[in-house]
């Protein structure tokens, strides 16, 4: 009498293979592309008003042509001073001026549909919890891309800075590839100019000692941080 064949047991799918998280170069490139895609659109909006003036049968729109050019420029210095020093070197300063720190936060989120509420008590920051603060801020603004208010508080608490950011707004949200770059994960699907500003943000904090942590809720999006005054 023949054995019944016996059924073999199912076999849970592969994990797929952990994506590898970008080089020290790759990181370069990535930072690079993002800040050009945001100094971009005001640049070449100043080049829309300047064609416009030098247009002889667009005489008449030339006050609309001054008004883009002047707006536009103003957009990209903001968005210049703020660069520089969060995400730039910034050499020259170990400490930053609470205060300037706040002129340079509120240039950028003008041009945000999101409010600021600035409220940091340290009169000076360090270098990495400028950065960090700086970095989160915006975050902030581009989690509320229909408006809503983003609250940001720093206090010390013994020898850390302890920031906390809230956004709070309609359709509030945080894409997923920022959650994977918080995290020191390599980003699946998404945009890299979203993943990069935060895993940069992963790296510096790292560096300097601090933790970060950020939380979806509905209609609210929290991050909070800490690091070594």
């Amino acid at each position: 009498m023949t054995e019944p064949e016996q059924t073999p047991e199912p076999q849970a799918p592969a994990e797929p293979p952990a994506k590898a998280v970008p080089r020290t170069a790759e990181v370069a490139a990535y930072l690079a592309a993002r800040m050009c895609h945001d100094f971009i659109s005001p640049a070449s909006a100043i080049v829309s008003g300047l064609d416009l003036l030098e247009d002889p049968s667009a005489q008449d729109m030339r006050e609309d042509a001054m008004s883009l050019i002047g707006a536009s420029a103003r957009k990209l210095a903001d968005l210049l001073s703020f660069t520089r020093v969060a995400f730039g070197a910034s050499a020259t300063a170990e400490t930053f001026d609470a205060r300037e720190l706040a002129k340079l936060a509120q240039g950028v989120f003008a041009h945000m549909r999101a409010e600021l509420d600035w409220q940091v008590e340290p009169a000076s920051l360090n270098k990495a919890a400028a950065r960090a603060i700086l970095n989160l801020a915006q975050m902030a603004g581009a989690a509320l891309p229909t408006g809503g208010v983003a609250k940001i508080r720093a206090v010390e608490e013994g020898a850390f800075v302890v920031i906390a950011v809230e956004a709070t707004g309609p359709r509030a949200r945080l894409r997923a590839e920022v959650l994977d770059g918080l995290r020191g994960e390599a980003m699946g699907e998404g945009l890299h100019g979203h993943w990069v500003q935060a895993y940069y943000v992963h790296l510096f904090m790292t560096d300097a000692g601090g933790r970060i942590f950020a939380d979806v809720g509905e209609e609210k999006v929290t991050f909070a941080a800490s690091i070594p005054a």
